[in-house]
């Protein structure tokens, strides 16, 4: 785990430093793949676009245990997938793009990189809030919970899975589509919750976990769907409270900007939050 912690801060602080890096992050290769699977539809689809480059990832990892100096060798290794995985951009330049756009046009354009579909994003704040919490465990938080539990292998696993069952649903079939879509879910639903805890933590504790119960008392969505839309929900409840509270100087929870503002320093906190649990269980490893 220790390593796994290193690997994630320094990919973290290389996609910070250098955003150049998102041109590196080319998809082709994966939307090619599963072109070349039309023959198929179904789970099965799913399985085999999805298992085969991880499986591919894995045997690297494999062979790397091989060599004198593993470590520095998997951890080089581990460090170019979590970088590849990342993103495609950090949330918080696409935030700070919105926070500083010099007019309405502008803005306007730059809220869109923001979108999870291709329905374009409105100028209003709930909606804002939302998109900007499910950009932040797209890009981010989803990548980092199933890198640290399963490596390179649950990195690459999650980024290929939101590709397929987010980005590529127009070009697969109808068989195969809900499927994609159920394996996108589900690999959100535990970091999305892991992201709740952490924002009860970093924001105002009675607004997130209430906004939580309610939304599973009666969002009509059965426990087996593994369904993340409850992050939207907390978000919104999470960000009011604080901007109602004065965080930020501002008390307009109708304010698109103060919203994302102080959205932008959930996330931050989130993240800090992620890493201190993950530290605490690396040096509790040391000493037991």
């Amino acid at each position: 785990m220790a390593l796994r912690l290193l690997a994630a801060l320094i990919a973290l602080l290389l996609a910070y430093a250098l955003p150049q890096l998102a041109r590196w992050r080319d998809d082709r290769w994966f939307r090619a793949w599963v072109d070349r699977l039309g023959d198929a539809s179904g789970g099965g689809r799913v399985a085999v676009a999805l298992l085969v480059p991880v499986l591919a990832c894995a045997i690297i990892g494999a062979l790397l245990s091989g060599l004198p100096l593993f470590d520095l060798a998997w951890l080089a290794f581990a460090v170019i997938v979590l970088v590849y995985a990342l993103g495609p951009r950090e949330i918080e330049t696409d935030i700070d793009a919105i926070l500083k756009a010099p007019d309405t046009l502008r803005r306007h354009e730059t809220i869109q990189a923001l979108r999870q579909n291709e329905e374009p994003l409105p100028w209003f704040a709930p909606a804002l809030v939302e998109a900007a919490f499910f950009a932040a465990l797209r890009r981010r938080f989803g990548v980092l919970f199933w890198f640290f539990l399963f490596g390179p292998c649950g990195a690459l696993l999650y980024r290929l899975a939101q590709i397929l069952g987010r980005e590529m649903t127009q070009r697969l079939d109808t068989d195969t589509r809900p499927a994609a879509q159920r394996v996108a879910d589900a690999l959100d639903w535990v970091p999305a919750h892991i992201m709740v805890f952490a924002m009860a933590l970093v924001s105002d504790f009675d607004a997130v976990v209430g906004s939580w119960q309610h939304w599973h008392r009666n969002s009509g969505s059965p426990r087996t769907r593994l369904d993340p839309d409850f992050l939207g929900a907390v978000a919104r409840a999470g960000v009011d409270a604080d901007v109602e509270a004065g965080d930020g100087y501002v008390e307009d929870t109708s304010d698109p900007i103060a919203e994302l503002a102080d959205a932008r320093h959930v996330i931050r906190r989130v993240l800090i939050v992620w890493l201190a649990v993950v530290a605490v269980i690396v040096v509790g490893g040391w000493f037991a």
